[in-house]
Formats: structure tokens, C-alpha cells, sequence
């Protein structure tokens, strides 16, 4: 399993939560692990219902088998400072430069040097040692940019290193990129059954790997649960017979049979639902023998009908676990 794990997904297919998910299912046994969040939308810590993250590294959660889940909410204009503060020992002039507005001015003006800023603090966590020259993390789980931006987000260092031949900006490039492009990252995909959410995970993958990063798995979200397979739906596409299914709901205590009984007003809305659901099953059919022809390990996690909660996220890490990602 790679050290660090980047959750990315087209807007609205819930990587965030995937992304909560993993770290949680990646912290069983005693393993420790850091989900970081770079956009600045405090959705991890709605998620784990605690208070909006600070530019801390903190506890959030613990993991079934005593593992730790801890999380961070990078700031741009601070891992600017803590950048400065590293590389020159510029700590008191960094602030000097904030009072000033250059610090402002280089994160939001410039989002190539906020990219590299947040990929380089991620980095950092994946290769940071304890004392004794252990690892401080098992994983790093990040939430990562949306699919459409995420190649360009995970290469940016490899443009900087370009830009500066020598020195420190060029050393730190290049030390993330090792990370990036290594083993020890893999991008994750999160889709929906759905043909755009689809569409943009193959988009992303063919992005990822020509700039030679490394693809991991692609993750369906919000899978519903299949009511009805190919057998039981053939009789609905090929016009289940109207008598029959009114004489069942009849003999099911729901009215009368014939023309204007209760039980045959019931047929029409029966049929409609049925086709939409057909619809939707052979739809979905066909995303995920779409998604297949990928080559990358395919998992899916349920719809929760009940919304997203704390309880929610510990069965998505089971789900996670169960299909062997630990």
C-alpha cells in the first residue's frame, strides 16, 4: 500500500467523504494515519463532526483496532512561512512580509506557487521521521483538487523544477516529485455510475498517466443497491402482462382486479417505476463495464438513503477494509 493516498472525483461524487473513509480504513491495527485536507472547504471536519481544523495537525478519530486518525487543513500562507522559515530562516521576515501583503499576493495571485506550497506540505508529512527513525505516519490520505485540475495540481513541482536550475526551490521540486511519481503515491479516482462522473474518470486517468503519474483505484460512490437483476426485469421491459400483476396485488390485499378496482389503479404506477428503474440498471450496467476496461482495481461503496454521518463513515472504511484495502 503507497504511504501517501490521493482522493480526487469529479465535483459532487463525494470524494471528500471517500477520502475520510480511506483514512479511516487505513488506520486499523494501530496504524497511524494524517488526512489533509487543500481546499480550504473544512469538509473533513464537518465530516468527523468536530470544529473547523486549524493549520495543526490534530486528532479526529480513532480506528477500529486502536489506529489514529489525525488531520490537517493546510493554509496556503502559512506553509508559505513554514517554507521561508525551512529553506532560509526567514521566520521573522516571512511575518514582516505578511504584514506587508506579499504573502497574500503569492498565494492567491500566483496558484501555481499555492500548488506547490500544498503538494510540498503533504509531502513533507509523508516523509517526516520520528527520533528513532520511524515514519510519524503509516499513510497520508489527501483530499485532493477535483479530477479536472488534479493532473496539473500533482505536477506543478515538475514545471518548478524546470523553472529553477539550482538551488533550494529546485532541490524541494524535485523531492516532491520523487514522492509523487514514486510507488509510494497512488491517485484515486472517485466516480458515480453515472455517464459524466465516468466520462471525466477516464479523462483523468489517460491525464495521469501521460504525465506519469501513478493511477491507483478507482472508487464508485453511492452505489444503490440492485432490487431487481436481468431475470426479474426482462418480463418488465418485454410489457409484464397488466391482468396478471393487478390479479397479484389483488390476492396481496390491495383492492379489486378489475377495470377501476384498487388494486388495478396501482398497475400503471407499478410499470412506470419499474421502467425507470430498468433504465437506470441498464445504465449503470454499462458505466460499470466501462469503468473495468480501465485496468485499475474497482471498488464500490453504498448510497447511505439516511445521509452522511459520523456513523456513516466508519461502515464506508469497513466497506473499504472488507474489499482489501487496509
Amino acid at each position: 500500500m503507497s504511504r501517501l493516498q490521493v482522493v480526487s472525483g469529479k465535483g459532487g461524487t463525494g470524494k471528500t467523504t471517500v477520502a475520510a473513509a480511506l483514512a479511516l480504513a487505513l488506520a486499523t491495527e494501530g496504524k497511524r494515519t494524517l488526512l489533509v485536507e487543500v481546499e480550504g472547504r473544512q469538509g473533513i471536519a464537518q465530516l468527523f463532526e468536530t470544529e473547523a481544523l486549524p493549520y495543526e495537525e490534530r486528532k479526529i478519530a480513532v480506528a477500529p483496532g486502536g489506529g489514529e486518525v489525525y488531520a490537517l487543513a493546510i493554509d496556503p500562507e502559512l506553509a508559505l512561512l513554514d517554507y521561508l522559515q525551512m529553506f532560509y530562516k526567514l521566520g521573522g521576515a516571512g511575518r514582516a512580509l505578511k504584514k506587508l501583503g506579499a504573502i497574500d499576493f503569492a498565494t492567491t495571485i500566483a496558484p501555481g506557487l499555492r500548488d506547490v506550497l500544498l503538494t510540498g506540505k503533504a509531502c513533507e508529512a509523508v516523509r517526516r521521521k520520528d527520533k528513532r527513525g520511524r515514519y510519524t505516519y503509516d499513510c497520508v490520505v489527501m483530499d485532493a483538487p477535483p479530477t479536472g485540475r488534479i493532473t496539473r495540481f500533482l505536477n506543478v513541482n515538475d514545471e518548478v523544477a524546470g523553472l529553477a536550475k539550482i538551488g533550494p526551490i529546485h532541490n524541494q521540486a524535485q523531492a516532491v516529485m520523487r514522492v509523487l511519481k514514486s510507488p509510494e503515491t497512488a491517485v484515486h479516482l472517485v466516480t458515480l455510475l453515472e455517464e459524466m462522473p465516468v466520462q471525466e474518470t477516464a479523462d483523468g486517468i489517460a491525464e495521469l498517466r501521460a504525465a506519469q503519474l501513478p493511477v491507483g483505484r478507482v472508487i464508485v460512490n453511492m452505489v444503490r443497491p440492485a432490487l431487481l437483476g436481468d431475470a426479474s426485469l426482462e418480463p418488465v421491459l418485454d410489457r409484464t402482462p397488466r391482468t396478471a400483476i393487478a390479479k397479484t396485488l389483488s390476492a396481496a390485499g390491495l383492492g379489486g382486479a378489475r377495470r377501476g378496482g384498487g388494486a388495478e389503479r396501482l398497475v400503471d404506477p407499478l410499470l412506470e417505476q419499474a421502467a425507470e428503474y430498468a433504465e437506470r440498471y441498464a445504465l449503470e450496467r454499462d458505466q460499470r463495464a466501462q469503468l473495468t476496461e480501465f485496468g485499475q482495481p474497482l471498488h464500490e461503496l453504498p448510497l447511505r438513503a439516511g445521509g452522511m454521518d459520523l456513523a456513516g463513515l466508519y461502515e464506508l472504511a469497513t466497506a473499504l477494509r472488507k474489499q482489501g484495502i487496509s
